[in-house]
């Protein structure tokens, strides 16, 4: 089956697994509902793979290694310039397919999609720039002394619900650009997407065999691929929790493993920032894709001089806010995707006023269909709240005030995450303290802009192991070979 393309006012295609170099409507481990988030309404079922999908997806991902690692690091960048192309033309109807199986506003999904394109063309070209190094012999009788970077092997890639364009196409261009293939687990919640991903790297040329892309029961998925002796390693986007488990399971096996997992993304606010500039920033940054985004800013550590005034206007900015349906264009911030992050929310919401935090504005799931919750703000919230301790991965922003830089950074890096954090100073000797001080892989000073296609992204502490995107990010997909080569006689 070919994925068509037609003009984004037609339906929603029918999701489909791409195992053994064919698209596979029906598969032996039943179907499940795809639901729009905005209105709560079914949009189609994925095919779910059961063990003979997932035997067969592994199998292939072998042979399409030993085809794909045959091709020069010029030809596989030449495929994946094609598919960064590729997208880029088919960028509006992906996006439309994005924003209804996820929820975000129309212009997120097109920007993801778009950067998508741009992160597939930085990784092509780095695909040339796999560089060893030679090393003088130090004994008589060595001709030569190499170090050099092969592809590790199959892959199996795990990759959730929240960007589901972005997400894989960052594990899908660092693999196949290493020469790597791949076994890609998108969501079950956001299948199409991934689908129309997978469909644009085979049109650009990538060996059938070196993708496969399967949905299924998470944990039979997971567990079966990755003690698989064909995989040989794992790279998964996801929770603390689920980061954890999976790679205990890469342990066991002696599998390479590379995470990138949740955060709690602290913001100081300086004495001397720019405060319309930074509440101007702050409440776009919030409440992007309804909060749910891994470096989202969620605890503001505001100097207290500025601290009413800015609990006062970032308030009011939440609460202006336009919801609805991704599709509409007058929307800002669209529905959460799928009915449990409503009750998650509302468990944060009860026990941060229970322990005395203020509720500035929102609090309460939206009553109209789709799985709404309104942008919240918490003010002087308890370091005991569960919210201040654990990732809402939602429309929640907390606000505390404080005196001294020392106590804010303290602040900002007493929790065991790493991911992102983000500072407004316009004194250049703060800003570089910060930099230096801030306990994460990536921190943005005066700007929330921390992931972008030629940098790496990737967390601290129990936020991640390894990077995706960049020069680091490819070579999470190779391995390190030392080749000597010595007289004959």
């Amino acid at each position: 089956m070919t994925v068509q393309h037609p003009d984004p006012s037609l339906n929603y295609p029918a999701p489909a697994l791409h195992v053994a170099g064919q698209w596979l409507l029906q598969a032996s481990g039943g179907a499940r509902e795809v639901l729009n988030p905005a209105y709560a309404s079914t949009l189609g079922s994925v095919p779910l793979a059961g063990a003979l999908e997932l035997e067969a997806a592994a199998q292939s991902a072998q042979c399409g290694f030993a085809q794909w690692r045959q091709r020069s690091a010029l030809q596989r960048s030449e495929v994946l310039r094609r598919t960064a192309d590729l997208l880029r033309t088919r960028a509006r109807y992906i996006a439309h397919v994005l924003t209804l199986e996820q929820g975000k506003p129309l212009a997120e999904s097109l920007r993801e999609v778009t950067l998508c394109a741009d992160i597939i063309d930085f990784q092509g070209e780095e695909a040339k720039r796999l560089y060893g190094r030679t090393v003088a012999p130090r004994v008589a009788g060595i001709l030569s002394q190499t170090v050099v970077r092969q592809p590790i092997g199959p892959v199996a890639a795990f990759t959730p619900w929240n960007f589901p364009a972005n997400l894989p196409a960052r594990k899908l261009a660092s693999a196949l650009a290493a020469g790597c293939s791949v076994v890609i687990k998108p969501d079950e919640q956001t299948p199409a997407t991934c689908m129309l991903l997978v469909q644009a790297f085979l049109d650009a040329g990538v060996v059938p065999d070196a993708i496969n892309m399967v949905c299924g029961d998470p944990a039979q998925v997971s567990a079966t691929l990755i003690a698989h002796p064909a995989i040989a390693k794992v790279s998964v986007t996801g929770s603390v929790a689920v980061g954890k488990l999976l790679g205990e399971q890469a342990a066991r096996h002696v599998k390479r493993f590379t995470g990138e997992l949740g955060g709690h993304a602290p913001v100081i606010v300086c004495p001397d920032a720019d405060i319309d500039f930074v509440l101007k920033s702050s409440v776009l940054a919030k409440y992007r894709n309804a909060g749910q985004v891994c470096a989202s800013p969620i605890r503001f550590y505001v100097a207290r001089q500025h601290y009413r005034e800015f609990v006062e206007k970032f308030t009011q900015g939440a609460a202006a806010l336009r919801l609805g349906c991704g599709l509409d264009p007058q929307t800002q911030m669209g529905p959460l995707t799928h009915a449990g992050r409503i009750d998650c929310m509302e468990r944060f919401v009860h026990d941060a006023v229970a322990r005395g935090a203020r509720l500035m504005t929102g609090g309460h799931r939206v009553e109209r269909p789709g799985y709404f919750f309104e942008p919240t703000v918490f003010a002087d919230v308890p370091a005991q709240a569960d919210v201040m301790r654990s990732e809402p991965f939602g429309p929640i922003a907390l606000v505390q005030p404080f005196d001294t830089l020392d106590e804010a950074i303290a602040q900002a890096n007493a929790l065991p995450y790493g991911l992102g954090a983000y500072a407004f100073t316009r004194d250049l000797l703060t800003a570089h303290r910060l930099g230096e001080e801030l306990e994460a892989g990536m921190v943005g000073i005066n700007h929330y802009g921390v992931s972008q296609p030629e940098m790496p992204f990737g967390g601290w502490k129990e936020s991640g192991i390894g990077q995706e995107m960049g020069p680091e990010g490819l070579l999470q997909y190779t391995q390190v070979k030392t080749i000597t080569v010595g007289t004959p006689t």
